[in-house]
This record gives structure tokens, sequence and C-alpha cells, in this order.
């Protein structure tokens, strides 16, 4: 599965929220130096869908705002659960 993710560095607390229909909003407390930004969303993407670190991958957007990333696992679990995230949306 591949999400897109909008995200803001230095955002005081990680978390990951609907966004809009194109893309999740993540806000990511580590600031956008060396990487620490691109690891602190990993970590927080593979919190929110109950997986390993090591299945969320960028697969587009490395230094912009604007992420794409690739979820390796059961397809329709995490299907489940990002439309769980979308729904949060106001």
């Amino acid at each position: 599965m591949v999400i897109a993710v909008r995200v803001t560095p230095r955002g005081g607390r990680d978390a990951l929220t609907a966004g809009t229909a194109e893309h999740l909003a993540a806000r990511i407390a580590a600031p956008p130096v060396d990487g620490a930004a691109n690891t602190a969303l990993i970590a927080l993407v593979a919190r929110a869908f109950g997986i390993a670190k090591r299945d969320v991958t960028i697969v587009g957007g490395e230094s912009a705002r604007l992420k794409r990333l690739a979820i390796a696992g059961d397809a329709e679990a995490l299907a489940e659960r990002a439309r769980a995230l979308y729904g949060d949306a106001p």
C-alpha cells in the first residue's frame, strides 16, 4: 500500500491525523535536519499502522513536505487502519 503524507516538522508532538482526501497529515517534533524528521515519520507511521519500522519506506518526497510512503503488510488490515485515520477528518 502507498499513502501520501504531508509532514510538518517541529510540530510540537508526533501525531498522524486525517489531512485531505489526497493525504494524511503528520506533525513531527523532530527538525528536518540530517533525516531526523523522516526517521520520526517512519516510526510514527509504523506505530499508527501497527507494523515494524522496516515495513515503512519513503518512496517519494524524501526532502519535501509531501511524501509518499510504501507500507508492507496485510493489505486488508492496512486499508482498514487507513480508513480509520481518514475517518477522523472533521
